[in-house]
């Protein structure tokens, strides 16, 4: 999962940026609204973390230019303002939560991980045969059993998960696994993806190779077709 957080406090973003890195999210910060725009115009997102107060452009008309151009990702509004006003103006322009400044980290992470499940359209428990992935706490089970995944395991299961069935490229994971001051290279997805599978044998779904295009969780009852691999 990927989140994009603009706000104009440095030391605000560096401890949300923190609390969110150590929860195994991909976080690109900016620090005023044009940025926050063009961002979102130019790559891809799981959740957007603005506060309304920014330069440049204000939050509310970064939103408003999000929706105009019919994106439905999740918006979580932080601002100062603790008045009714300010927080009508923030859900009408098409924010999914509000928070109010100051606020306590670990309710902050509470309503990260409800918007991003809410925005994946999918159950707080997803399951593919015996491996049940729970969504709020991000924890995963194979056979009643949690696995100990690393933090980029586990991004790279998640986005897999929400996709079961699907081809994923490379590019995409890098996309979702990664932010702008991260680097993680086509030769590491193929590091992960065959630790991954490791800790899912023999019990877990598995991990399609399809040569040239990238992975594919294969569901329970979908065979892979002779193209594939499970190297």
């Amino acid at each position: 999962m990927r989140v994009l957080i603009a706000e104009d406090d440095r030391i605000i973003a560096e401890g949300i940026e923190h609390a969110l890195r150590k929860s195994g999210y991909a976080v690109d910060h900016v620090g005023n609204g044009a940025d926050a725009d063009t961002a979102l115009l130019t790559q891809q997102f799981d959740l957007l973390v603005l506060d309304l107060g920014l330069p440049r452009l204000s939050g509310i008309d970064v939103l408003k230019r999000l929706r105009a151009r019919k994106s439905a990702l999740p918006v979580l509004v932080l601002t100062a303002q603790d008045d009714i006003d300010a927080r009508v103006r923030g859900l009408d322009a098409g924010a999914d939560d509000y928070m109010v400044k100051p606020f306590a980290l670990p309710e902050f992470e509470a309503r990260v991980r409800a918007l991003t499940r809410r925005g994946t359209g999918q159950p707080t428990d997803i399951e593919v045969g015996q491996l049940v992935y729970d969504q709020s706490n991000r924890i995963a089970r194979l056979n009643g059993q949690a696995v100990d995944f690393s933090a980029r395991e586990l991004c790279l299961l998640e986005i897999l998960l929400l996709r079961a069935g699907r081809l994923v490229s490379k590019e995409q994971l890098v996309g979702h696994m990664c932010g702008w001051d991260e680097e993680v290279s086509i030769n590491a997805i193929e590091v992960y993806v065959h630790r991954l599978r490791k800790k899912l044998e023999p019990d877990g779904p598995r991990i399609v190779t399809i040569r040239g295009l990238g992975y594919c969780l294969e569901k329970p009852g979908k065979p892979s077709d002779s193209a594939n691999d499970g190297s």
